[in-house]
């Protein structure tokens, strides 16, 4: 039930975005860098309201309406790529994950605009929209294309990103950055990418995102290679080979 749970709502916060449609959106600032639009708020309004339904006895942290992280409970990312979204480029997503002692036990990721769901739940494999089964290549490392995206809340760790950018360009083919953490870690998991790393992301950019890789058969780990869902939100994600290259590249920083 969990998962068709996390699947349901992570298309019912999908249509709201969807509805508003591609396009310029207002946004108010929550910080720098850090931006909020109405429609992050009704696509979590929405996406809590079933959770809550369903699961009434868990608690849930949500990106635009705070918490405290559970132990056992739901964590939401309503729209993950806000800027995205107010700008009018359309690499959206909604995540919803499931945690068991901290770690994530089932995991939805939505691009409404796209139209791809994901979907993993622990030690049942992960899988697209179609049923299909997602199982990770470990191709080698200089035939990888990998994806990252930049520190802009955290404008002192962009030295350390660069240089490890540097090093991580110097071991795989190319470098991409879609700006929405939750469909990098899917896009990894479905091989559209060979890889993700980024510092610094919150628990809901990639709680149902790691769930994903690691069940597609890919690694997740912190930057120093410690495993487990990255609490510091300093992730690497990728299948074994490709996952040692930006390991290299990241513990060097």
């Amino acid at each position: 039930m969990a998962l068709a749970t996390a699947r349901y709502a992570v298309q019912a916060g999908g249509a709201v975005i969807k509805a508003a449609g591609v396009g310029f959106h207002a946004t108010e600032s929550k910080g720098y860098g850090d931006y909020v639009t109405a429609v992050d708020r009704e696509s979590e309004e929405v996406v809590v309201r079933i959770l809550s339904a369903v699961f009434p006895s868990l608690p849930i942290l949500a990106e635009e309406s705070g918490g405290s992280l559970p132990e056992r409970g739901w964590v939401v990312d309503p729209l993950d790529g806000t800027t995205n979204f107010s700008r009018g480029f359309p690499m959206v997503g909604v995540s919803v994950a499931l945690l068991e002692e901290g770690e994530p036990v089932v995991g939805a990721v939505h691009a409404p605009f796209l139209g791809f769901t994901f979907t993993a739940a622990l030690g049942e494999g992960a899988h697209d929209q179609t049923g299909r089964r997602l199982q990770l290549a470990d191709p080698e490392p200089r035939r990888a294309v990998v994806s990252t995206g930049f520190p802009f809340k955290t404008p002192e760790e962009i030295p350390r990103l660069v240089g490890t950018v540097e090093r991580v360009l110097r071991r795989v083919e190319d470098l991409r950055r879609p700006g929405a953490a939750s469909l990098d870690l899917a896009f990894t998991a479905a091989g559209v990418f060979d890889g993700f790393f980024e510092l610094g992301l919150k628990v809901w950019d990639i709680a149902a995102g790691a769930l994903l890789v690691t069940e597609a058969g890919g690694i997740v780990s912190d930057w120093e290679g410690r495993g487990g869902l990255p609490k510091n939100g300093n992730i690497v994600a990728a299948p074994s080979r490709v996952h040692a290259a930006l390991l290299e590249a990241t513990r060097a920083g």
